[in-house]
Formats: C-alpha cells, sequence, structure tokens
C-alpha cells in the first residue's frame, strides 16, 4: 500500500504532491520521500523523471546521519550539495529531451524538479532558476497554456531583470522562448524581435556559426515561412543545416582519422560519440527532420540543398549508432545525388554509405 496515513505524520509536518503541490494522499514505496495527491500525478512523475532518479531522492530528504567533527558535517554538505547539482542538470536535461520529442507532458514533472534542486541550491531569486522557469513555460505553450506559460516566463523575466550577473546564454533562452510566445499568440512582429534578440546574445554567448546558435535560425526561418517570406526563410535554414553539418561532419572526420591511424595503445576500437547530450541530439533530430519536411517536396529545384540535410542526418544517426536510420538518410541522398548531382558528391555518400554498411554488418564492441 502506498496510501498515506494522518497519524503516521510528523505533528506540524505538511505532506504536498510532487507535481501540484496539493496535500499528499499517498508516497512513492521505493524510495518514501516522494509525496502525490492521487495515483494521476504519482503515474505522471514516475513516467516522466522519478523512476530514473528515485533512490537519489533518499539522501537529500532524509535527515543527516549524525558526524563526529566539523570536517567530516562539511564534507557531508558538500556531497549533499553535488548530488542536487547534479540532479539540476540530469532533470534539466531530460525535459529539454522531451520537449524536443514533441512530449510536453512529460517534460513538465522534470522542469519542477530542476527548479525545485535549483532553488534549494541557490535561493528562491537567484538567475539559476531562469533556465527552469523556461522550460516550464515552453511546456505549457505546447500543451496550449499559453496563460499559464506566460506566468513562467514573466516570472523568468522579472528574475533576470533584477540580476546584475545574468550571462548572454540566458538571455539568450529568455528571448528565445518569449518569440516561441509570440509565435503561438501569431504575434510575428514580437516574434521576429525576440528571436533577432536570442540569435544576437547566443552568437555573444557561442558564435554565430555554433550549434547553440542554430535554434534561434531555425525559430526565425519558421516564422518567415509562415509569412511566406520563402526567400529569407530558405537562407535561415540552409544556415542551420549547414552549421549542423559542419558540426557533425567534423566529429565524423575525427573518429574516421582516428580510426586509420589506431592511436589506441589499448587495442580498443573507437565508439562512435556525437559530443552532444540526449537534449541535443533530440534537438538536432527535431531541426533536421523538419528542414527536411520542408526541402523534399521541391528538392528537384534545389537537391544539393536536400542532400545536404539527408547526409547531416545519416552522420548524426551514425555518430548516434543507429546504422539502419543513418543507412536510410544515406541511401535517400544517393538516390538523390545520382538523380541531380555530380560524380563527385556521389562518391562522397557512396563513402558514407559504405562505412555504414560495414559498421551494421559488425557493429562496434
Amino acid at each position: 500500500m502506498n496510501v498515506i496515513y494522518p497519524l503516521a505524520v510528523p505533528k506540524g509536518r505538511r505532506l504536498v504532491c510532487e507535481v501540484c503541490e496539493a496535500p499528499a494522499e499517498r508516497m512513492c514505496t521505493a524510495c518514501t520521500v516522494t509525496y502525490y495527491c492521487g495515483p494521476v500525478h504519482q503515474k505522471a512523475d514516475w513516467g516522466s523523471i522519478h523512476e530514473k532518479i528515485c533512490q537519489l531522492l533518499i539522501p537529500l530528504r532524509t535527515t543527516m546521519p549524525f558526524y563526529n567533527s566539523e570536517e567530516e558535517r562539511q564534507h557531508g554538505l558538500q556531497q549533499l550539495q553535488k548530488r542536487q547539482k547534479h540532479l539540476i542538470e540530469f532533470c534539466y536535461t531530460v525535459a529539454q529531451k522531451y520537449l524536443f520529442e514533441g512530449r510536453h507532458e512529460d517534460a513538465v514533472p522534470a522542469a519542477l524538479h530542476s527548479l525545485r534542486f535549483r532553488m534549494n541550491v541557490h535561493g528562491l531569486s537567484s538567475v539559476e532558476l531562469v533556465p527552469a522557469y523556461l522550460l516550464l513555460a515552453e511546456a505549457s505553450l505546447g500543451l496550449g497554456r499559453i496563460v499559464q506559460a506566460e506566468e513562467y516566463l514573466s516570472q523568468a523575466r522579472w528574475t533576470v531583470l533584477k540580476s546584475t550577473d545574468c550571462s548572454n546564454a540566458t538571455h539568450s533562452l529568455l528571448h528565445r522562448n518569449l518569440g516561441l510566445l509570440y509565435i503561438a499568440k501569431e504575434n510575428h512582429e514580437e516574434a521576429r524581435y525576440h528571436l533577432a534578440n536570442d540569435i544576437y546574445f547566443a552568437s555573444c554567448a557561442f558564435g554565430t556559426e555554433d550549434i547553440r546558435t542554430s535554434g534561434g535560425y531555425f525559430h526565425l526561418a519558421n516564422v518567415f515561412h509562415g509569412l511566406n517570406k520563402m526567400g529569407l526563410a530558405d537562407t535561415l535554414y540552409t544556415k542551420v543545416s549547414e552549421i549542423w553539418y559542419t558540426y557533425l561532419n567534423d566529429h565524423y572526420q575525427a573518429l574516421l582519422q582516428a580510426r586509420s591511424q589506431q592511436t589506441d595503445l589499448l587495442g580498443k576500437q573507437f565508439v562512435n560519440d556525437t559530443g552532444l547530450d540526449e537534449a541535443q541530439e533530440a534537438e538536432a533530430i527535431q531541426i533536421l527532420t523538419s528542414i527536411l519536411s520542408i526541402r523534399e517536396p521541391t528538392s528537384s529545384k534545389a537537391p544539393q540543398k536536400t542532400v545536404l540535410v539527408l547526409k547531416t542526418l545519416s552522420i548524426l544517426y551514425y555518430l548516434m549508432l543507429e546504422c539502419s536510420k543513418a543507412k536510410e538518410y544515406a541511401s535517400r541522398a544517393l538516390s538523390l545525388t545520382e538523380e541531380h548531382l555530380d560524380v563527385q558528391e556521389q562518391s562522397v555518400i557512396k563513402e558514407l554509405l559504405n562505412i555504414i554498411s560495414i559498421e551494421e554488418e559488425q557493429p562496434l564492441t
């Protein structure tokens, strides 16, 4: 049984739901430190994030043990803070991944966890809370809850305004989410303003050709596409494709070079690596497949641009060790190349397809 009995709760202690903060009526029997208002929110939290962090919550939500010295106590506090910081980033990454996959309902509990851990570590008014507010705002937008999204964005904006040391990266995220809000409200002028600011601050933080800047270009391209300004949209989609291709191809070429040189003295095989976390991989897939869906219907007019996206997706999935998908996109790129492009481009795609096929038959261990 996971129902909470009132007499078992210490006097003066208020137990609240992990998801909605309503009075709790049940708890997780696996960790016994997490509470819910009912089975619906318990199931939602478990499917989103709780299954992944259940046991990690126990030392954070139980009384600290007695220490024999101040030195031991300080060490215990440091370890506790490290666990909280790890969970901040882990929950944040999981929530981001859900958003890029379109799983907005699942993103909410994970984002709430990230927000609460941030509050515990940084305080209630720290600028470190802003990324979590923005995740919750984006999830609310995806669920069609515009008023709730505006509330989270107002909280984020107010926190940024009060801060004297807000980073360019945080400013970028704030403007990106404000841009998404105004896209949802069909206010294209405000959307363009905020997305332009997103690109400016991201460029200051990471550079104009960085994958972390590409999201601003992509959303701005979507605005222009919606307004039927196809020339501007096309230019931005091309830029986004080129940024991701350059990034992933660099990792791909470095991997091939390392294997050819056999620099690993222990004789181990080199493992494919995108250099991205799970959320960034999900973002890459979401952005590139969206651009591909726009490119493919008119691929005969601009085959090179479609081939670029197909080739980028193929390399991405190859580095993610998903050879069947990598082969599918490479085959589609080769077919389009043979129909419209020159022999040199065909040879590049054939080489990629050959490498994928070899690894599909003899996967790395």
